[in-house]
Formats: C-alpha cells, structure tokens, sequence
C-alpha cells in the first residue's frame, strides 16, 4: 500500500513566536516513528519532513497528487494563528481531486479529535494518544477491506457523531518500537527520544492527557538506546538531545537506568543533552552524565512561589530546584530553566517570590534568558486538566483556533495588567535580538554592553511595575506605557535617541 507519513509545513506564529507549549519537544520525532512502523509492516512508505526540505503547503500538495497514496498520514502541529493553513491544505487537496484516507496524528489531534473531527470534513480519521500501532492497523484495515474498522484509539465520525472503539493502551515495552525513520536533513545534533510520559501531572502540561489522561512514564532499555545511538553515529552525528519529556524517570529505577546508559555511551565520546524535574538530580547521576558527554541542561522549576508550585501540580519543591541549580553549576553546567511567570492563580506577592527566587539563584544576569523568564506566561490547551477545571470554574474563554486555547480571566487584574505590560516588553527585546546588526543579536555576549543595559532595564521595569501594582487603586493605560517602553528599550539598545528611531 503506498502511504505519505507528513510532517507538514511549520509557519512561525508572530504573537506567540517564542512560546514552545503548542506541542512536546518529542513531536518532532513521532512522524518518523509512524514511517518505521508502516515500512517495517510491509508497505511503501514516503516520509516527506517540510521543516527540513522547506516545502510549503503548495508545493508538497503537487508531491502528494503525484505520488497518489492511498494513505495520507499527518503529523498535524498546532500553529497558533497559523494553524488554519493546515486545515485550509486540506481542503484545496480535496478540491484538487484526492480521494484517498487522511488520518491525523499527533498531540494536536489527541487533545482536540472531537472538535477538529466535526470542523474539518476533509479529514476522515484521527489517533488519539500513541499512533505508531493505530496507524498500523488502520493501513491493514484499508488494504484489506476498503474501510476503518474498529481499530482502539482511532476517531472517526458516523452517524451517531464522533466514534472511537475505546483508547489506545500505551505500549509497555518501548523496544519494540522500531527505530525512527529519519530524513537527511544535514543536521549536526539528532533528536532521540529514551523515554514516553511522565510519572507526574503537571495541570498546564498536556503529556499526561496524551497518555490516557493520567502520569506514565516508560523507558526504553540502555541497551536499545545505544543501538539507536550507534546507528546515528554510523552517520556522521556526534551530538544528541533527548527530547524525553522526563529523561531520568522516577526513583532508584530511573537513576540506575540513567547511570547503566552512561555507563554504556561514556566509550563513544559523543555529547548529549537533556531536560529533566529538579528532584531527579544528585551528585552521583551528575558526575555520571558529565563524565559521558552532557552539556546542557533544560530543568522544569515552572515557579519560584510555594503556593503557585502546589496549584501547577508540579510535585516539586523550591528547595529542590535550588538544589538543582546549584548542583549543575558545580559540575560546570549552566542549566536553562523552564519557568512560569504569570499564571491566572498568581498574586502579587506571588511575582514579588518569583522575582526574588530568581534574583537570588543567579538566573537574571544574562539578557536572553531574562527576557524568556520574564515572558512565559501559562498557557492552557484544550485536553489538558488546567483548561478543564478553569472551563468547569467558569473562568475560560475559547480562544485560539477552534478554541484550541483557553484564555483565562485572571484572579488579580493587576497581575493580568503587568503581564501586558512585561510581555509586551521582553517580546520587543527578544524581537530585536533576532536581527544580526543588532548590538543585542543573541549570538553576540548577554552579559555586557548593550545586552547589559536591555537586561538591567527589564529587571529594573519588573521591580517598578511590582511596586506600583502595589501601591496603586488604578493601573496606567497599558497602550500608553508600551510606547513609552519600547523607545526606552531602543535608546539602550543603541545609546543615543537618534538611532533609537530605527527600532521602533
């Protein structure tokens, strides 16, 4: 059977393009595990990667009228505003003349089949959770007899509505997945994934609810994982990042697990990075992964208030994230940090203890990761438990495309007004941070200079924005204060008013 395996077209969203919470780190790997699955069952499968050839909607549509599969499998990503030039894709093939199955897969499918089942026509099925298997049986099911069948985790409409023969169980022994199939895109660091899930629930993350609506984290064998390693090695690539959600996994059998796999790659020299929760850290485990080639670091703290910490559902401590920090640096890692500033819940002082956990761990000193802590507001999806219980307190409007995200009314309208505020200034930095003759382009020092006097300044504009949420009955005009930051950000930027013109 000839099946298209399609990681479409990213468009980069321009209100939210330095959010990453619209899909897991780990969906860029899932397009080649469902390829695997179909070409290890027997059928002639095309994986075509648009984020590595470039193609755009136009072009890979003449690739697939071409090549006429009878299978057009989607790994379908949520784009923001963009996402309805995914769905607009759809709907020129079909007046183009393709006739043929369109399953969509993915975390974006999972959390939203009933609502993108009954807007888009031109769809005729959806995997809800772990795909490879689905996929796999629903290719046997057209081969065979023309038509879906009751396949376990796979919606589809008929006419009683949406329809789906129960969920798909998350497979247990992830060795028997096939290796991923990869495109050759020329890159120097391979994503690879050595575990699925998570054994925690945090409320804004939509990994659990992925998994059948609850913590589950599995890992792959050691021994598995450097055979993967191994092969990439073969060609060319010296440097990984597990795009695990969790890579250590829990207690005595996640860090035995961890050290077993360093013990395992330490010989090949490669260098390898990863993201893990602060508890999962200690001094054995460091040693261990520094020792076999690890180099960065992404740990999830979300949040520098005790309150915020327990409504996130995080199951950490703000001593466990010290810890961590403090850990990492001294086996000579900086560690990136995951963190929450604002959040519908938050408080004043909760700001005030954010503030203060970053300024004291050392974390506000470098201009591109001020301006990313400072931004990140939380971000509610539709199938993960946070949208569910802001949607049940009445506290959510649909927003989004097809009401994919929640916004939420915030519990304090002065928190609400300084994330406008702090967002909208940290966007412009990061915005300006992208051109290359800018004196603040990332790839030039954060700590001195320019990048200095911008990062000074948004801490500064934090601190006084804090006290007189405090201190005033009513807020500025928001619209007002942005224009007036943005030439104070462009005059440090470039020290004399004059340039500060070409910023704006």
């Amino acid at each position: 059977m000839k099946i298209i395996v399609l990681e479409h077209p990213r468009i980069r969203s321009e209100i939210r393009f330095n959010d990453i919470a619209n899909t897991p780190l780990w969906s860029c790997l899932m397009g080649g595990y469902v390829a695997s699955a179909l070409k290890t069952a027997g059928h002639e499968v095309a994986l075509i990667d648009c984020t590595v050839n470039g193609w755009d909607f136009s072009r890979i549509a003449d690739e697939i009228m071409a090549f006429s599969p009878a299978l057009l499998a989607v790994n379908c990503v949520y784009m923001w505003e963009k996402s309805g030039a995914i769905f607009s894709f759809f709907q020129n093939l079909r007046s183009a003349g393709f006739r043929d199955h369109i399953n969509l897969f993915g975390f974006y499918p999972t959390l939203a089949y009933r609502t993108i089942l009954g807007f888009c026509r031109e769809v005729d099925t959806l995997c809800v959770g772990e795909c490879e298997i689905t996929v796999k049986e629903l290719a046997s099911s057209l081969e065979t007899f023309g038509a879906v069948g009751e396949i376990a985790g796979l919606a589809h409409r008929s006419g009683e509505g949406v329809k789906m023969a129960g969920p798909r169980a998350p497979l247990r022994d992830l060795n028997l997945f096939d290796f991923p199939l990869r495109t050759n895109g020329g890159f120097r660091t391979a994503s690879i994934l050595g575990s699925r899930g998570c054994y925690n629930h945090c409320s804004f993350c939509p990994v659990p609810s992925f998994y059948n609506n609850g913590p589950l984290w599995r890992g792959r064998s050691p021994e598995n994982i450097l055979l993967e390693i191994k092969s990439l090695i073969s060609m060319g690539i010296r440097d990984f990042y597990f795009a695990d959600p969790n890579f250590i996994g829990p207690g005595k059998k996640g860090k035995d697990r961890t050290l077993r796999l360093m013990e395992l790659i330490r010989p090949l020299k490669i260098t390898f990075g990863m993201e893990t929760r602060p508890q999962d850290l200690d001094d054995e485990i460091m040693e261990s992964l520094v020792s076999s080639g690890f180099t960065s670091m992404l740990l999830g703290v979300e949040s520098g208030s005790k309150t915020l910490l327990g409504q996130l559902s995080k199951g950490s401590t703000l001593n466990s994230s010290e810890r961590a920090i403090a850990l990492c640096r001294g086996f000579g890692i900086e560690p990136e940090i995951g963190f929450l500033m604002f959040i519908p819940d938050s408080t004043l002082s909760d700001l005030g203890e954010n503030l203060e956990f970053l300024r004291e761990n050392k974390l506000l000193n470098r201009l591109d990761r001020t301006a990313n802590l400072f931004s990140h507001s939380h971000i509610v999806l539709m199938g993960t438990s946070g949208y569910q219980r802001y949607e049940n307190e009445g506290r959510l409007t649909p927003a989004g495309y097809m009401g994919f995200e929640g916004e939420i009314e915030y519990a304090d309208k002065r928190v609400a007004w300084m994330r406008d505020v702090v967002v909208f200034a940290c966007h412009h930095v990061l915005r300006q941070s992208a051109y290359s003759d800018s004196p603040i382009y990332w790839q030039r020092p954060q700590e001195q200079g320019p990048a200095k006097r911008v990062n000074d300044y948004l801490v500064k504009l934090f601190e006084k924005l804090l006290k007189n949420a405090e201190s005033l009955k009513t807020l500025d005009d928001p619209e007002m204060m942005k224009k007036d930051i943005e030439r104070e950000i462009c005059l440090e930027i470039w020290g004399e008013p004059l340039k500060a013109k070409s910023c704006l």
